[in-house]
């Protein structure tokens, strides 16, 4: 179809996407059939706000028929239900685009998510996925889709049964609506509830009553006026007073396509040199579109009440997971998006948003600082985005991160709380990091720490690795990685009161010394260590080398230069080390016995033998000596 119109019917099959979405839709049970009203009413009122938004360049698009709404038809007897509006309409072609494919990022995911359900969830997700007009199969057996776009003459119909094919055909330019779309739903003989008036005025009442378009409900057969349902007033620009908790839920739920309620809410108004209002949300649970590649937000931006775009980028990258709008008084209508995004206003705006909601969450984290670890459970791996990308937010981030640490027994532990139980002569905050906290808290590289009563930050997230390396301090505090260069634990005591460790006995740098040589193509130098303290040896990166960890996430992606030799350190007061030291002078034993430390340090380190066939030799060689 290549067209705006058509002149005959064509039916053509669904993308492979939306037909197995269909399928899903069509045989999945779901705990809350209500979703596609919601759905199908929020598709209605952006219609409304495109059109509200073109019609600023272009007045004649609403010709005789200003005033924007949606409107619910019902008909028992036919059994059906339709959903209409007077917004910007679809042609032909825009049917075979939207209705055929689907165009939004994620579809795959949610699929297999829908597949997995096994707790009635399928409703929460269908809106986070941009799947909303599909929901509609969930009450109907057959659905039509008659549209015509503003300022067009040619109107046309879309129709199917959701059993992988759909039609587009002219429509009757007399029974196709003046302008917009109208949304019939042949509803399901278990779906009939639908088509009565209370059912369809409570779940209206309920999931879409502040929405930004005047909502009307009528009966066929019925002698009544269309009843007004909603009055369509912004719910952003009510007073903080008239609003309940409830009515926050319910726009969160129909801004965010959520069905979890807000953890935080924040609305106000900033007047000023620029004038604007702020209604946005944190979710209670992590939105599937969080760890897209594109990283983009979801808050909407208006204009006076009109809908702009909600691709303008108001917050950094790392508050994607807010989701809301901001209202402006102050940017022009008539500026195209991109010059929006450019202007000084805009940017205004983006400051003050962004620093209130950290302000907010730093409030939060003080006056009920177990809300405030909800939140970080879910959101701070994305914060912490902002510690390397946001130099000038970066102490009030630094302020807002929370860890789980070797003394915080499973519990967050902020900065503050770590710089308050400092030991004397610690300089620096110590950190480990990987990607499982299980394994980070038995590393071996920690044990000194461990053994002195230093605290270390366990840091299992991918993003740890990159702003850990830039140069971040806190009230002075370097951070430094316990698998990076020297540990300098010497002038802090053991906390059991014993002195730190004897010198070596000569066995021990007999075979230190032996050991390097043997080792010399492998690791950079092997050394004593004061870090370890049950373990023989263990592997830390050089003080001018990339840390292990982040060496590790770049080789594993292809993108890490030829990785550095580490440094093998060994625990000169460990018993194995002692009898090595004194084994004989066989050298093919002593070379075997020293790559074996070192891959005994790799796997420690949770990397594999440098070379497993010489490992296994080795291994073998030994084995075979000491039995007989």
């Amino acid at each position: 179809m290549t067209m705006a119109t058509v002149t005959v019917p064509e039916t053509r099959a669904f993308e492979a996407d939306v037909s197995k979405l269909l399928h899903m839709m069509v045989h999945s049970v779901y705990s809350d059939r209500d979703v596609f009203l919601r759905e199908l009413i929020s598709n209605a009122a952006d219609a409304c706000e495109k059109l509200r938004y073109e019609a600023i360049s272009k007045p004649a698009l609403l010709g005789d028929d200003p005033q924007l709404r949606i409107s619910l038809t019902l008909d028992k007897e036919a059994g059906t239900l339709a959903i209409e509006d007077n917004g910007i309409g679809m042609t032909a072609l825009d049917m075979g685009e939207t209705l055929g494919t689907i165009a939004r990022s994620g579809t795959k995911a949610f699929m297999d998510k829908l597949a997995a359900d096994k707790n009635g969830e399928g409703q929460q997700l269908i809106g986070q996925f941009g799947v909303g007009f599909y929901s509609a199969f969930m009450a109907a057996g057959k659905v039509e889709v008659a549209s015509r776009r503003a300022g067009e003459c040619d109107a046309a119909i879309w129709s199917s049964d959701g059993l992988g094919t759909y039609t587009i055909a002219p429509a009757d330019s007399a029974a196709a609506p003046a302008r917009g779309t109208r949304v019939t739903l042949h509803l399901l003989n278990d779906a009939k509830i639908y088509a009565e008036r209370l059912t369809v005025e409570r779940i209206v009442k309920a999931q879409s009553g502040h929405v930004p378009v005047p909502i009307f409900l009528q009966e066929v057969g019925s002698e009544d006026e269309p009843k007004q349902v909603t009055d369509g007033m912004a719910l952003w620009t009510k007073a903080k007073s008239d609003i309940s908790e409830q009515d926050y839920a319910d726009f969160y739920r129909s801004v965010a396509g959520q069905f979890d309620r807000p953890a935080l809410t924040l609305h106000y108004r900033a007047e000023g040199r620029h004038e604007y209002s702020v209604l946005i949300f944190i979710p209670e649970t992590k939105p599937f579109d969080l760890f897209d590649p594109d990283r983009k937000g979801r808050i909407k931006l208006y204009v006076r009440r009109v809908f702009i775009t909600d691709e303008a980028e108001i917050l950094p990258r790392y508050l994607r997971f807010v989701r809301g709008l901001v209202d402006s008084a102050d940017l022009p209508l008539n500026m195209s998006r991109e010059m929006i995004q450019a202007s000084p206003v805009l940017s205004a705006i983006q400051k003050g948003v962004s620093n209130r909601i950290l302000s907010e969450l730093d409030k939060l984290s003080t006056s009920e600082p177990e809300r405030y670890a909800a939140v970080w459970e879910k959101f701070g791996s994305v914060l912490k985005e902002g510690l390397y990308e946001d130099f000038e937010r970066r102490e009030a981030l630094l302020g807002l991160a929370r860890f789980k640490s070797t003394m915080s027994d499973g519990t967050w532990r902020s900065l503050k709380d770590y710089v308050s139980a400092l030991k004397e002569n610690q300089t620096a905050i110590y950190y480990a990091t990987g990607h499982d906290l299980d394994r980070l808290v038995q590393s071996p590289q920690i044990e000194g720490f461990k053994a002195r009563g230093i605290e270390v930050l366990l840091l299992p997230d991918q993003v740890d690795s990159f702003w850990t390396t830039i140069g971040v301090d806190y009230e002075g505090k370097p951070f430094k990685s316990v698998t990076q260069g020297a540990a300098d634990l010497s002038l802090i005591p053991l906390a059991d009161g014993n002195s730190n460790a004897a010198a070596p006995s000569e066995h021990a740098n007999s075979f230190i010394a032996f050991a390097k040589e043997a080792l010399a193509d492998q690791v950079s130098d092997v050394r004593i260590s004061d870090r370890l303290t049950r373990s023989a040896v263990c592997i830390v990166a050089a003080d001018n080398a990339m840390d292990l960890q982040l060496e590790k996430m770049l080789a594993s992606a292809g993108r890490a230069p030829e990785r550095a030799k580490p440094i093998l350190e060994v625990n000169a007061g460990h018993a194995l080390i002692e009898k090595l030291g004194q084994a004989g002078d066989n050298e093919e034993d002593r070379r075997d016995l020293a790559f074996l430390l070192l891959d005994e340090a790799r796997i420690a380190e949770g990397e594999a033998p440098s070379d497993p066939r010489a490992f296994a030799e080795r291994l073998e060689r030994l084995m075979a000596k000491a039995i007989g």
